[in-house]
């Protein structure tokens, strides 16, 4: 049984999962936005909804009990709806100049795509970031040969992650269905999330992703005993929210999916 009898599209997530090896970049330019208020938000707090849309990732970040003191001491009131579009309108520059930086592929990421459309895959992504933020993404993505079919970015759908409505969106305008021949893989809980609801068989990615967050650097840096421990932490989170596969990072996907494939097709004993 062959990958193409079992699955018809992947849709990856961007940051984390295909670019920008431990999702730095969103990290970054949160950090930055709130500081140019005054508020200092450190990077567990601002990895804590990663994967959703932007605007709803900050909104939440608004409600966080040591946010929302820290607004109150520094504005003289609670954060309000308001705020979180003020917030909006500085991180989209914020965003486009740290994902520029961050666009290279994770080690890997080419050789999956190639690999899944020679075996009649199509592939297409969906992210928590908007058009205009994926923009410089998009456009180091392709220098660097990954070309996905499909885009859908946050603010595309009337809901965003944990609905399953982009991934909707993408089998919809691509024809592709049903949702269980579509592989959904990324390295938030949220995105996994998504994947389940949606009903698509859904892949978590530990060490590239969110949940260690670590440069590429930084994680090659680390002893075999201290990665395996922190992949083995992601990977404990991300099937706790449901994933049907974890692996380490794109590089493993298919080899990971043909041995799905495999295992599924063996009779029963």
């Amino acid at each position: 049984m062959s990958l193409k009898d079992r699955f018809d599209m992947v849709i990856f997530d961007w940051a984390g999962t295909m670019v920008d090896f431990g999702c730095e970049a969103p990290v970054k330019a949160l950090i930055e936005a709130f500081a140019a208020e005054g508020i200092t938000l450190d990077a567990a707090t601002a990895r804590r909804d990663m994967g959703k849309a932007k605007i709803d990732h900050v909104r939440s970040l608004l409600q966080e009990p040591a946010v929302a003191s820290g607004w109150r001491a520094r504005h003289g009131r609670p954060p309000e709806p308001t705020d979180a579009d003020a917030l909006m309108s500085r991180l989209g520059p914020l965003m486009r100049e740290q994902a520029a930086r961050a666009s290279t592929l994770i080690p890997g990421a080419r050789e999956t795509f190639d690999r899944l459309r020679a075996a009649g895959i199509r592939v297409a992504s969906s992210t928590g970031y908007t058009r205009e933020m994926m923009a410089p993404v998009l456009k180091r993505a392709a220098e660097q040969g990954y070309l996905p079919e499909h885009l859908v970015c946050s603010g595309e759908t009337r809901a965003g992650r944990p609905s399953p409505l982009m991934i909707y969106k993408a089998c919809a305008e691509l024809g592709v269905w049903p949702l269980s021949r579509v592989v959904k893989v990324d390295d938030a809980e949220v995105g996994i999330a998504e994947g389940q609801a949606a009903g698509a068989f859904t892949v978590g990615v530990a060490a590239s992703g969110n949940a260690v967050g670590l440069s590429l650097e930084a994680w090659q840096a680390l002893t075999p005993q201290e990665r395996d421990s922190r992949a083995e932490q992601a990977r404990r989170r991300l099937l706790a929210a449901g994933a049907d596969l974890v692996i380490n990072s794109v590089a493993e996907l298919v080899p990971a999916l043909e041995l799905a494939v495999r295992d599924q097709a063996r009779p029963a004993a």
